[in-house]
């Protein structure tokens, strides 16, 4: 998946690196969104938080926060896209849902 083009907005970077306003803590759901594709569902897991896991502070799992595993474990293990800052994941089209 290339960079979407254009600024990034500022609103998203302030949610996906701020977990203390995800009103569904420890996720933020997320979207990507583009009209030659279908609509892509993720989650941001404040791991740090919620576990005291590092390394997952910019991370976007693939799947739908109504149906995610009941365990860490599951969760850690889908399928996910790893960036290195909120910036990151916002520059890469995700959005808060």
């Amino acid at each position: 998946m290339s960079p979407e083009a254009g600024p990034v907005p500022a609103r998203d970077v302030l949610f996906v690196s701020t977990p203390t306003l995800w009103p569904g803590w420890p996720f933020l759901p997320v979207v990507r969104r583009a009209a030659d594709r279908e609509e892509e569902l993720g989650v941001v897991f404040d791991a740090l938080g919620a576990c005291g896991l590092t390394g997952y502070r910019a991370t976007v799992f693939h799947g739908n926060l109504f149906a995610l595993p009941p365990t860490v474990a599951a969760l850690l293990a889908l399928p996910r896209e790893v960036y290195d800052a909120p910036e990151e994941v916002v520059h890469h089209g995700w959005r808060v849902d």
